[in-house]
């Protein structure tokens, strides 16, 4: 069965890359909220995404994923310019959080299968100078939360308590389990 990634998200190409999937990447309109239970709202967006281009590969599955950051009850999604990006490191400074995806696997026209996966990630402290050589760097902007743990925003996480892969945008252990429901298999 073909795979379609409803993401254009080069961490979540990566991921499925690594671990030996094919697929190709097809994006659409999707509307996203940012309210409500963190789950349950990152499951809707990942859902919202993957029926709008299931429809369009009526043979193949579709998945679609949202990442949100969830912090003192608030999620942060990514941030609209540095000042944001600045304000909720600030936030995340020396706390811990949540990192929620939700996940959708859409088989053409048929019953999707949804699920979300929750990491805690704990920072350390950070200086103010971090803070802003960070968002210089550009890496934050497209990012639930303002940070890529895979990338120097690593370099801020004390430990986490979960999956990896998850905090970087898909749930890959996970994943893997759900797609044997439509006989795929990364290790036949």
């Amino acid at each position: 069965m073909e795979i379609i990634l409803a993401s254009k998200s080069p961490r979540r190409a990566q991921l499925l890359r690594q671990f030996g999937l094919d697929f190709r990447v097809a994006v659409g309109p999707a509307q996203e909220s940012s309210y409500g239970n963190p789950q349950e709202t990152a499951v809707s967006n990942g859902l919202n995404k993957a029926v709008n281009i299931a429809a369009e590969y009526p043979q193949a599955l579709t998945i679609g994923a949202d990442t949100v950051v969830v912090l003192d009850g608030r999620m942060l999604g990514k941030p609209s310019d540095a000042q944001e990006a600045e304000a909720m490191l600030r936030a995340l400074s020396g706390r811990a959080h949540e990192v929620v995806t939700g996940v959708a696997l859409c088989p053409g026209l048929g019953q999707a299968r949804t699920f979300a996966v929750s990491t805690r990630v704990k920072f350390r402290p950070l200086s103010e100078q971090e803070i802003k050589a960070y968002v210089k760097t550009g890496e934050p902007l497209d990012k639930a939360g303002a940070y890529g743990i895979q990338g120097m925003g690593g370099l801020f996480v004390e430990g986490i308590n979960g999956c990896y892969f998850n905090v970087v945008g898909l749930p890959m252990p996970r994943l893997v389990l759900e797609l044997r429901a439509f006989g795929i298999d990364v290790f036949d």
